[in-house]
């Protein structure tokens, strides 16, 4: 099949489908896992999420560009993302913050875009199909190999058994003092002494370590690799294991011993989406693959504990399988769509997770309450 005329960009899927459209951003090709996303705002944010290596986004909602890009928003120095696709050209910004448009950052950062995509139509594949692994190509001058493209889509390997905490991770360790943005100061850096937390970086969002420095915490961030001995020799009164990308299970082999470890000690635990996955492996139970996950920042979640639903964000592809739970281990929140697992926690101790993003960004902020119940739970076994 021929590109139409005008066509600069392509996305061909593995079972032969093909989208073209106009390219934008970095020219080349790319090959991941398709997926959608259904936030209003926070595409930079999305980008730059460590959760999404080895992806590329389907932004269902069609203004994107229209808030520019800003340093201030990346959740990482680098986007994480393979590439993007919507439905309409991205826009020029019309916003107070903005630093750059957003196809001169995407250039600027090596990423692919691809516009004027029937999104409805892709979105309704990847529900009805699963999360296909495509290839995406931008060619200005719109000359494709179609049967080169499908055919690398059908040998890309997928995210199944692939750890990709391990490129996304630190290569050192470091400390952590910026609290959340906040008008008009910005960005401010947390002064007043309180719990320390080793933070365990599987891909972590720099926004996760900034709710966890507003919650009065002193926070050293060690990468994925860490021991239990790494992290128990800095003394914390906490440990938080982060959000991250790729199976769950691939990254158990190193980090479920190390959470084994601390879990000996009597210590809060609280994890968050990869981090929650890896506390539910070290415990017991077992992780499977979706059919295409959830992405978004409106996602119904039920806390079984007290009855509130919160509205959430998310973005993973496997879950938790809350029947292989061990005793000692509950479930404390569902998912209102299809009813998967949200979270877990230990009887009668302060160790905790959840799937979702209570750090939002972008997304609502129902769940913040989950970073003072930390720091609270810290500051109770100090005082004891």
């Amino acid at each position: 099949m021929p590109a139409p005329q005008n066509a600069t960009a392509c996305l061909a899927l593995a079972d032969g489908t093909l989208f073209f459209g106009r390219g934008f951003g970095a020219v080349g090709e790319t090959v991941a896992e398709l997926v959608f996303n259904t936030a209003m705002t926070g595409y930079q944010e999305i980008m730059t999420d460590p959760s999404y290596a080895g992806q590329v986004v389907t932004f269902t909602f069609p203004h994107i560009g229209n808030t520019g890009t800003t340093p201030e928003d990346d959740e990482t120095a680098t986007p994480s993302a393979a590439g993007m696709v919507v439905k309409w050209d991205a826009t020029q910004p019309s916003n107070w913050r903005a630093v750059a448009d957003l196809e001169s950052w995407l250039v600027k950062v090596g990423r692919i875009g691809i516009g004027g995509i029937d999104t409805r139509r892709l979105t309704r594949a990847i529900r009805q199909q699963g999360a296909p692994h495509v290839a995406l190509a931008h060619d200005p001058s719109g000359n494709f190999d179609i049967e080169a493209l499908v055919a690398k889509a059908r040998g890309w390997k997928g995210l199944v058994g692939l750890d990709l905490a391990k490129e996304v991770t630190c290569a050192q360790g470091y400390s952590w003092d910026q609290k959340r943005w906040a008008w008009p100061q910005g960005y401010q850096p947390r002064t007043e002494p309180g719990p320390k937390v080793v933070a365990v970086d599987y891909g972590a969002k720099r926004n996760i370590l900034r709710c966890l420095a507003s919650s009065g915490c002193e926070v050293v961030v060690l990468p994925a690799s860490a021991s239990a001995e790494d992290v128990l020799a800095h003394a914390p009164d906490g440990v938080f294991l982060s959000n991250g990308p790729g199976d769950p299970a691939a990254t158990g082999a190193y980090a479920v011993p190390m959470i084994k470890g601390v879990l000996e000690r009597d210590i809060p635990v609280f994890g968050i989406c990869l981090g929650h996955q890896m506390l539910a492996l070290a415990l017991g139970a077992k992780t499977r693959k979706m059919n295409h996950g959830h992405h978004g920042a409106n996602h119904p979640v039920k806390d079984l504990t007290t009855g509130k639903v919160e509205i959430t964000s998310m973005n993973h592809g496997f879950t938790v399988d809350a029947d292989t739970l061990p005793e000692g281990v509950v479930e404390t929140h569902v998912s209102l769509f299809d009813g998967t697992n949200c979270g877990i926690a230990v009887k009668d101790r302060p160790v905790f997770s959840v799937q979702y993003h209570p750090e939002a960004s972008p997304g609502p902020q129902d769940s913040y309450y989950l970073f003072e119940r930390f720091a609270e739970a810290m500051r109770a076994r100090k005082a004891a």
